[in-house]
């Protein structure tokens, strides 16, 4: 590993799969850490089936990786171990005492019954940091239930506040368009293992990380969560609109439609000029954001037909000399080829003995000295079970056999 990355030298047991986990695993594999990843022997991360869409094997028609499992795995070793078996149990117990950091998430009570739970890790190996990602945490009355984003998504009130503005007729909660509970659980438990890492410095021991999506959709609530605690008052949908920034929100043009954010009254002074509306930067109604905030159907019912006036790009190049924020709403397509996002080298090529180019998105960390190296694609299941037993655990050829021919490997 490059000992210019920041986490070089930290070694990482994931016996996590899905999402949460093997993200927040990515992360640490980005800025150095080295990353085993426990399969399931023939089977591995429920996400390798995740399809469509899929990668392509080289040199085949056929269809066989997720891009769904490619999108948080790269960077890791794959070593597919059945941990039902005595002996499979026995090789994790030794890869977690060669480690710094274990992360897992089975529901609360698997490893135990493995003997890979906290408690029996940290017997053998007391500096470990365990991260354990569940629903409803380790305890609890809900703590035995499994747990999906999109139901976090409902159940921890972020659906409530995203869709549709409630008065439209027929208008329903919508899930976020990616996984943003498990994504920001990944952040999260990466936040939580590395300040574990520096507390073990001055401490000497690690602990256990006891993280749940429960937990981190609620946080995500934010100031919509924090408005509701002190006033009592329910927030509710209002589509592409803000509860506290007016206007904050899509407007339609000539062509399609963009995005202005008005985020204080100095933009909006500005935002006037740029649509040439000197009454309505003059007009007292509209000068105070709390004014504008409480007039906003009014104040939209104005602005409405003046940004049908003209194109986006138009608008977009009119509202920017402004220093306005505002911006076209660009699909995939759209993102990748914007020259920002090459400039930012944003995406990630690597290449595959089995399926050739596999691209992903980079991670967005840049550090002036503190490389983050792309040496590794996604793993193919197991590709790398023999290597790491060998070098990690000294075992031989005969040992590996046995493993092989028992089914523990």
């Amino acid at each position: 590993m490059d000992e210019s990355q920041s986490l070089s030298g930290l070694r990482v047991l994931d016996l996590s799969r899905v999402l949460a986990g093997p993200s927040c695993t990515q992360i640490l594999s980005d800025l150095g850490a080295e990353v085993i990843k426990v399969e399931r022997p023939f089977i591995g991360d429920d996400t390798r089936g995740w399809g469509p869409p899929w990668l392509k094997q080289q040199g085949s028609s056929t269809l066989n990786a997720s891009t769904y499992f490619a999108s948080t795995n790269r960077g890791k070793k794959s070593i597919a171990i059945d941990i039902s078996k005595d002996s499979g149990r026995d090789l994790v117990h030794k890869l977690a005492i060669k480690s710094d950091i274990f992360v897992e998430n089975f529901k609360v009570g698997d490893l135990k019954r493995y003997g890979l739970d906290y408690k029996s890790i940290q017997k053998t190996n007391p500096k470990i940091i365990y991260c354990s990602i569940t629903g409803y945490g380790q305890d609890g009355s809900s703590s035995s239930k499994p747990g999906y984003d999109y139901v976090f998504q409902a159940i921890g009130g972020l659906m409530s506040v995203t869709g549709e503005d409630e008065s439209l007729l027929g208008s329903e909660p919508q899930r976020v368009g990616v996984p943003i509970v498990d994504i920001a659980l990944g952040l999260y438990s990466s936040i939580a293992i590395l300040s574990a890492i520096y507390e073990r410095h001055s401490s000497g021991i690690g602990q256990h990380i006891d993280m749940a999506l429960l937990d981190t959709v609620v946080a995500l609530g934010g100031n919509q969560a924090t408005g509701f605690l002190n006033t009592g008052n329910i927030p509710k949908r209002q589509g592409n609109g803000h509860p506290s920034l007016v206007p904050y929100q899509v407007f339609t043009t000539q062509d399609g439609k963009i995005v202005v954010s008005v985020g204080n009254d100095d933009q909006w002074i500005r935002f006037c000029k740029s649509i040439e509306r000197l009454d309505l930067e003059l007009d007292d109604k509209w000068q105070k954001s709390t004014q504008r905030v409480e007039g906003r159907v009014d104040l939209i019912n104005i602005l409405n037909p003046i940004m049908k006036t003209k194109s986006s790009q138009e608008w977009i190049e009119q509202i920017e000399k402004f220093g306005v924020p505002c911006g076209r709403i660009n699909n995939y397509q759209e993102v990748f080829d914007m020259p920002e996002v090459q400039h930012r080298g944003l995406i990630i090529e690597q290449m595959d003995t089995q399926y050739g180019p596999v691209k992903t998105v980079a991670n967005p960390i840049k550090m002036s000295r503190s490389k983050i190296l792309y040496e590794r694609p996604p793993p193919q299941l197991g590709q790398h079970t023999e290597c790491v037993l060998k070098e990690l655990l000294n075992l031989g050829d005969d040992e590996l056999f046995t493993l092989k021919k028992d089914g523990v490997i």
